[in-house]
C-alpha cells in the first residue's frame, strides 16, 4: 500500500490544499518499506487528487481539507484520514497498527467565521463548486 502525507519538516502539514510537499510511504505487511518526499510543483486543492493518483497513492493522511478536495480524492479512490496532526512518521505507523486517530468529518478550517458563514462544504459555501478552494 502506498500512503501519502501532507508534509513539512517532519510534521503533517495542516492544510491539504496548501501543502508544498507530500511524504510518500511504500508499505508491505504492516511495515514501511521505503519513503520519498515529493514536491507538489505548485499544484493545489483539487489538482492534488490527480497528483496523488499519478503517484499511485491509495491513502492520504492530512490535517484540514475542503469538501471539493475530499470529493476529488473519493472519485480517485484515495482513502482519506483527515484531521491528523503531529509527526508524519508516527501517523503512518499508527495507521499501519490500526491505532490512528483521525476525524471522519474533517473540514477545512483555515478561515474564520464571517457573517452567516457556514462550515466548509455546506450548500452555499464556495468549496463544493470550486475544486476545494475555500474562500
Amino acid at each position: 500500500m502506498k500512503i501519502a502525507v501532507t508534509y513539512e519538516n517532519g510534521m503533517i502539514f495542516p492544510h491539504f490544499g496548501h501543502t508544498e510537499q507530500f511524504k510518500v510511504y511504500d508499505t508491505a505487511d504492516g511495515k514501511i518499506t521505503g519513503t520519498q518526499i515529493v514536491s507538489t510543483n505548485g499544484n493545489g486543492h483539487g489538482a492534488l487528487a490527480g497528483f496523488l493518483s499519478s503517484l499511485e497513492a491509495e491513502v492520504l493522511i492530512c490535517g484540514g481539507i475542503g469538501a471539493g478536495a475530499q470529493a476529488a480524492l473519493a472519485q480517485a479512490g484515495i482513502r482519506l484520514y483527515g484531521g491528523v496532526s503531529g509527526s508524519a512518521d508516527k501517523a503512518v505507523n499508527a495507521l499501519l497498527a490500526g491505532t490512528l486517530e483521525f476525524d471522519p468529518d474533517v473540514h477545512c478550517g483555515h478561515h474564520g467565521h464571517h457573517e452567516g458563514e457556514h462550515q466548509c462544504g455546506a450548500d452555499k459555501h464556495e468549496c463544493a463548486g470550486n475544486g476545494g478552494n475555500c474562500k
